[in-house]
């Protein structure tokens, strides 16, 4: 779903997304896919009719992903609508696409990636999830 909404927002010049986008990262940094629109449309709908190929994280690197996409959104909806500045822009979102894409079409999430890795050089409290200290994310 993100990189969807990101290909509109390169493509169709649909920066008018810019604020859901950033407003569905925020919601699943704080509750999960319950309160975000794209959250419930892939969990509900869109994994179910793929024959629900789930290959399940815990939360909390899913989270920190989140959170570096809320970053990445809230980033680019500042530079268009405080600064203006619509090629930085785009270049925002063509990296959040580049992101959304790699898990999307290879199921890798980078920024679990590093929160496993932070959480291997102690940045990170293995207290924060007990289960991530086991896991390996490719």
């Amino acid at each position: 779903m993100v990189s969807l909404v990101c290909l509109i927002i390169l493509f169709g010049n649909a920066m008018w997304l810019l604020p859901v986008l950033t407003y569905g990262f925020l919601a699943r940094v704080l509750t999960g896919p319950t309160l975000s629109p794209m959250g419930l449309l892939a969990t509900k709908a869109i994994v179910p009719l793929m024959g629900n190929p789930s290959r399940p994280v815990p939360g909390p690197p899913k989270r920190f992903a989140q959170a570096i996409g809320f970053c990445f959104s809230i980033t680019a909806t500042m530079l268009f609508y405080v600064w203006g500045l619509v090629g930085v822009t785009k270049v925002t979102i063509a990296i959040l696409l580049a992101f959304a894409t790699l898990e999307s079409v290879l199921g890798f999430c980078a920024g679990c990636f590093v929160f496993g890795y932070l959480m291997r050089v102690g940045l990170i409290p293995k207290e924060t999830c007990e289960k991530c200290a086991n896991l390996t994310f490719q």
